[in-house]
């Protein structure tokens, strides 16, 4: 049986409340056959402070990380003041990952405004990506060799911000790339670099990209949204990329992440973390600490409270 967590550090989820904010994504015209998982139409309503836990209930989440959950762009300073209040009141997130656009004329001025919140530890700038590994935007602008957005890209280092890069398995190596430009940038690989294709053509070309970012020594991998799109969950090939991304990275640099309430389209949280438990069975139980609790609270410096 596996061995289950006695303490976790999500690294990843979001929260919400849609009287509070405009979220065009949630809000505005759905559109199913844009979004990554098909049919998100339960994600249309508030995810909030109960609602998570509700869906962690019976897990020890000792800290959370918020990322920014695609509210209005002219609001993104107001969801992390939003944020911080939800910490005061309730004790996490414990830190939050806002969005700032790296094309935007001011990217400088919102580095510096968000930076000035104390939990904030980064930002998520999505880039401009093409809709399979068949497509190409390279150098587009927007994509990941335009370089207005690597301009903007390298301001964090100057503000002491990280950047959370959210692209699929075909865009990896164009990240690294990228990354490789701005030495001492700290870079989170959300959700396992995105596996969605488990065939061994489609792995082999995941392997490729997940290789180049851990050749990168400050990049590091959250094991989180293990969701495919046009599938249902699938935990033996999750068991598999997991492994075999702690095999490319390195116990060290990989951390648990939910992705909620997203991930939740896919499996309850109680499945995705029975799914992670068994793919990181064959590690030493402080691996396997580290990967569930530790590197997130190095990474994201989050301090315990003293119990």
């Amino acid at each position: 049986m596996s061995t289950l967590p006695s303490a976790i550090v999500d690294a990843h989820h979001h929260l919400w409340h849609l009287s509070e904010g405009h979220f065009p994504w949630l809000q505005d015209g759905y559109d199913a056959d844009a979004f990554f998982l098909g049919d998100y139409s339960m994600l249309r309503r508030d995810f909030g402070v109960a609602d998570y836990r509700a869906a962690t209930e019976g897990l020890n989440i000792v800290a959370t990380v918020h990322v920014e959950a695609e509210r209005s762009r002219a609001e993104s300073l107001a969801e992390t003041r939003w944020l911080h209040a939800i910490h005061a009141e309730h004790g996490f997130p414990n830190a939050v990952v806002a969005n700032v656009e790296f094309l935007a004329p001011d990217a400088d001025a919102q580095m510096a405004a968000h930076a000035e919140w104390p939990l904030v530890r980064g930002v998520r700038c999505k880039p401009r990506i093409s809709r399979s590994p068949a497509d190409s935007v390279r150098g587009q602008p927007g994509t990941l060799q335009d370089e207005a957005f690597l301009a903007g890209l390298g301001l964090l280092r100057s503000h002491d911000l990280l950047w959370d890069v959210r692209v699929p398995y075909w865009h990896l190596e164009e990240a690294a790339d990228a990354i490789a430009r701005f030495p001492g940038l700290r870079v989170a690989v959300e959700h396992a670099g995105l596996p969605w294709d488990r065939s061994d053509d489609g792995l082999a070309h995941w392997r490729r990209g997940m290789t180049a970012l851990a050749a990168l020594p400050d990049v590091m991998v959250k094991l989180s949204e293990f969701g495919l799109p046009d599938g249902p969950w699938d935990a033996e090939s999750t068991v598999r990329v997991i492994r075999q991304t702690v095999e490319i990275f390195g116990w060290q640099r990989c951390m648990f992440a939910s992705n909620l309430p997203v991930s939740g389209l896919r499996a309850p949280m109680t499945e995705v973390v029975r799914t992670v438990a068994e793919a990181l069975e064959p590690l030493e139980p402080a691996a396997r600490e580290a990967i569930w609790c530790g590197n997130a609270l190095r990474f994201y410096r989050i301090a315990l409270p003293a119990r």
